[in-house]
């Protein structure tokens, strides 16, 4: 079933000396957690890691709203151990990102050992089955729908589909998981993802672009459907 959508809000495009200001905007604006996006200049271009950490560690003291942190790192454990530190409530991995099933196995495992949620991401070019067996293990999957790495892309229409595929999948077998959509996600293209399966939706410049957070946010987290049979 899925009627309640969350949003979560990328912090990646925040002006510098804006941010203290604009994470407690977003937080009476009502966002369900701050999305912090965590790339090493290895696995994707751009570098954020000690950016996203300051951020997380301010975040952590000036609020209770949960932290959402997405790796797109090479060294899965060593980023892991370092986000730890600000107490997040989920951490997500690539599958890309680990060599073997089984250090996929390892990541979840050691991820839970630390009393956090775990998911994981897979990119636009990976097929969605590859992920089906660790669904039972994890609380969130997240589908990227654009190359990670850069903010303000356009969402790729053919992940839609593919929202929808994993969406069929968990509730024929009844695996209670979130399913979280990132990339491109904005009032227009909204609709598309939540009719199509995904729960919780990263919005960063939509949300961040708009004069008021919180009437963007609220009309991300509308309802377009009613209960699923």
């Amino acid at each position: 079933m899925v009627n309640d959508f969350e949003v979560s809000t990328s912090i990646l495009s925040l002006k510098k000396g804006e941010e203290n200001s604009a994470f407690l905007e977003l937080e009476a604006a009502k966002t369900d957690y701050f999305h912090i996006d965590v790339m090493d200049g290895k696995f994707v271009e751009k570098d954020t890691y000690q950016k996203m950490l300051e951020y997380a560690a301010y975040i952590r003291r000036i609020s209770n709203l949960p932290l959402d942190v997405h790796l797109m790192v090479e060294d899965v454990k060593s980023a892991i151990n370092d986000f730890l530190a600000v107490e997040p409530n989920i951490i997500t991995f690539h599958l890309e990102a680990c060599k073997n099933k089984e250090e996929v196995y390892e990541m979840i495992k050691y991820i839970k050992q630390n009393n956090c949620k775990v998911g994981i991401s897979i990119k636009p070019n990976t097929k969605i089955e590859e992920i089906y067996e660790f669904l039972p293990l994890i609380h969130m999957c997240l589908v990227m729908t654009v190359e990670p790495g850069k903010g303000g892309q356009t969402l790729l229409i053919d992940m839609v589909e593919k929202i929808s595929t994993l969406r069929k999948y968990v509730d024929k077998n009844d695996i209670d998981i979130d399913i979280e959509a990132d990339g491109g996600i904005n009032l227009n293209t909204a609709d598309k993802v939540k009719e199509a399966g995904a729960n919780i939706l990263v919005a960063g410049t939509a949300i961040l672009m708009a004069k008021d957070y919180s009437v963007i946010i609220k009309e991300l987290k509308k309802g377009v459907f009613g209960d699923r049979p």
